[in-house]
């Protein structure tokens, strides 16, 4: 085989595995749901786009482990992919809430030892997660 076709080849076998680590099949658990004066919680920090650097920080320290480093879920881990619409459809106060409270039934602990603000700054950085497609 020639060089460029080794390369293509390559490429697409790399791009096929990390399609099959993701997991796009992820459904919600219809039963973990946030009160209403929890999903009604505005994000302080919605005006300040800057603070998700530091999101993501976080996000590298204490959720890529099951979500994966760019937030596609981790098929074996049964997690979210966070770039699927209905994670991202989600109002900023429900996935405050659930990153505060966790769901133990699903395997996704509790972050409430996360100072506030951190866990905000999670938020933001989740609402910077595109679909592959959607990517700029």
């Amino acid at each position: 085989m020639t060089r460029p076709v080794l390369m293509g080849l390559g490429c697409y076998l790399a791009l096929f595995a990390a399609m099959l680590g993701q997991n796009t099949a992820y459904q919600p658990d219809p039963d973990w749901r946030a009160p209403e004066e929890a999903a009604s919680k505005p994000n302080p920090l919605a005006n300040r786009p800057a603070a998700a650097a530091g999101g993501k920080k976080l996000f590298l320290r204490n959720c890529a482990e099951c979500h994966g480093e760019d937030g596609s879920g981790i098929l074996k881990k049964h997690s979210a992919d966070l770039h699927l619409p209905v994670v991202q459809e989600q109002k900023d106060g429900v996935l405050y809430w659930k990153i505060t409270n966790g769901n133990p039934d699903r395997g996704m602990p509790s972050f409430s030892k996360l100072p506030e603000l951190e866990r905000w700054q999670l938020v933001l950085f989740l609402r910077t997660l595109k679909p592959a497609d959607k990517q700029p």
